[in-house]
């Protein structure tokens, strides 16, 4: 009982961590400071989709499930969960890398804004 729900708590740890990669710029346009986080963990989740890679949390969610008697799952947390959702049939390394130039480019966008507007308010105030 005790391995299913920690099971349990590192898929949620790891769709929050991803729903921060991806909405976390939108944090920093709030408070700057939020790009202390997510910076690391925005590097992180471009290396991992760039070198097609296996996050940590994938494993340790598998041996949590098998430690519960349940099956743990082939490939990574992405291609289980989130590509039967999000992405289409047929993920190819060609569409991760696509992702990865994806979250940088949307990510440098936002981050430029925030840039701007935070260069713009101290010429504004001083």
């Amino acid at each position: 009982m005790a391995a299913s729900l920690a099971a349990d708590a590192v898929l949620v740890t790891h769709f929050a961590f991803i729903a921060f990669v991806v909405l976390g710029a939108a944090l920093v346009l709030w408070r700057g400071a939020w790009a202390w986080l997510h910076l690391p963990a925005l590097a992180w989740a471009v290396w991992i989709a760039a070198t097609h890679g296996i996050c940590p949390l994938t494993p340790l969610e598998n041996s949590l499930r098998r430690a519960a008697g349940q099956e743990g799952y082939e490939g990574g947390f992405i291609d289980h969960y989130l590509v039967p959702v999000i992405y289409p049939s047929g993920l190819t390394p060609t569409h991760q890398t696509w992702i990865a130039v994806t979250l940088v480019g949307v990510n440098a966008l936002l981050y430029g804004w925030a840039l701007f507007r935070a260069v713009r308010s101290r010429t504004n105030s001083a």
